[in-house]
């Protein structure tokens, strides 16, 4: 598998599922996650659609098991992090170390992606395949 397509595939759920919690503060008035929401529309839709976009322009780090790497380690943040900011907004302390925690890994995770990007510019790697087929 593809980082750019676990990215894309990953960006749609997240992106409907952020919209679907928007609609439910909606009706019920209650817009105290919003935070939470905004969090993950930003890191999950946008961000991991951009990873996406990135992975698909370089097809030889697309395959590479480190973009796989920070694909996964930012989707697994992003839950854990809008977890606990949705929580610690809705008046729950327990939620402090998951939103520590997944923020923690998105840091990581986008510090994985900015050495696979500096280490691919760096390399002169062509951007995409001047061999492959046209479809």
């Amino acid at each position: 598998m593809k980082a750019s397509s676990v990215s894309f595939q990953a960006a749609v759920v997240f992106v409907i599922v952020g919209m679907v919690w928007g609609l439910i503060m909606a009706i019920s008035g209650d817009h105290s996650a919003m935070p939470a929401h905004a969090h993950l529309n930003l890191l999950g839709w946008v961000s991991l659609f951009l990873f996406g976009i990135y992975y698909r322009l370089h097809p030889l780090l697309d395959r590479h098991r480190s973009a796989m790497t920070q694909v996964g380690l930012w989707i697994v943040g992003t839950v854990v992090q809008a977890v606990g900011v949705g929580l610690v907004h809705t008046g729950h302390e327990s939620g402090e170390p998951f939103a520590a925690v997944g923020s923690l890994m998105v840091l990581a995770s986008m510090l994985l992606f900015a050495w696979l990007v500096f280490r691919n510019e760096r390399a002169g790697l062509p951007s995409h395949s001047a061999t492959a087929p046209a479809e």
